[in-house]
């Protein structure tokens, strides 16, 4: 079989791209730095320098190809967040309409159900409805909860201030959360396997926990064992992002999620559907925060 992988080097499109490749198959993975590629390509996989922002050159990659993965690569730089996400996913059906390929698997969010209120998910709701004007192409939306990975920008928060927190709060058990690797192997079982049919959806989950949950397990990690989870007004997160370094409507778009997230109405529909949860557990993904935390 051959492969198409968006994402590069990333934290899915990675350990997505070894699983194909150690299952024998061709995958070829698009990538705007070539040393960033360098370590799959020496497993065996080829390389596509350019950019998802060329309808040309993902129109050629996609020749031939039996099954593609596509990703929204993060655009901090964009002045309209959802807008550039959504540009990217008519990207691609420019290029699956110029060559149609059998199997997509498309990672999209918790969320994407909804039309608005989602800050940048409502772009990947965009991208899921275009690309289901695709009839004749068997397309699996892949909705991850939100990333373990997202808890990094807690970093500079507990050594700063010692707290933990953003604009929400959820109860324990009602908070689903993902890790990458998790992600990554739900994508290549569906890739491997290409058994979706017509235009599906599949939620990923590694764990259910909550916001006190979260910020227990991190300050314990962390020698920190009191660590509180604060939820801060809309103006005080957006303050702290700009201070971070967020541009305006990223930061804006964020909150907007937050919202979302506290209300408990990102997580409706993932509730009605959810499936076995993955390996990883927030314990686990604590001692990976805990060396971030001890290596700054």
């Amino acid at each position: 079989m051959q492969y198409v992988i968006t994402g590069g080097a990333g934290h899915i499109s990675k350990p997505l791209t070894e699983a194909l490749l150690a299952a024998g198959h061709k995958v070829t993975v698009i990538g705007r730095n070539a040393a960033n590629l360098q370590e799959l390509v020496n497993k065996g996989a080829k390389a596509a320098i350019g950019s998802v922002d060329d309808v040309a050159f993902l129109s050629a990659i996609f020749a031939g190809a039996d099954a593609v993965y596509l990703m929204s690569p993060p655009n901090y730089a964009a002045t309209n967040v959802k807008q550039a996400i959504e540009q990217v996913g008519k990207n691609y059906l420019a290029a699956l309409t110029a060559n149609p390929v059998k199997y997509v698997v498309h990672l999209s969010s918790v969320g994407a159900h909804l039309e608005a209120g989602t800050g940048p998910i409502a772009g990947l709701h965009r991208t899921e409805k275009n690309l289901n004007t695709l009839s004749d192409i068997n397309i699996l939306h892949i909705r991850p909860s939100y990333f373990f990975y997202n808890l990094f920008a807690n970093l500079g928060l507990i050594k700063q201030a010692g707290i933990a927190g953003g604009n929400f709060s959820v109860p324990a058990r009602r908070f689903p959360i993902a890790d990458t690797s998790d992600i990554a192997a739900v994508a290549a079982e569906e890739l491997l396997q290409l058994k979706f049919k017509g235009h599906g959806v599949r939620y990923i989950a590694s764990d259910e926990v909550g916001t006190d949950d979260i910020a227990a397990a991190l300050g314990k990690a962390v020698g920190k064992p009191e660590l509180p989870w604060v939820k801060f007004p809309d103006d005080q997160a957006k303050a702290g992002m700009l201070q971070g370094g967020l541009g305006e409507d990223l930061a804006d778009n964020y909150v907007e999620m937050g919202r979302t997230i506290d209300s408990g109405i990102l997580f409706e529909d993932y509730w009605k559907h959810k499936q076995a949860l993955g390996k990883v557990k927030l314990n686990d993904f604590a001692q990976v925060f805990a060396a971030a935390y001890n290596a700054g």
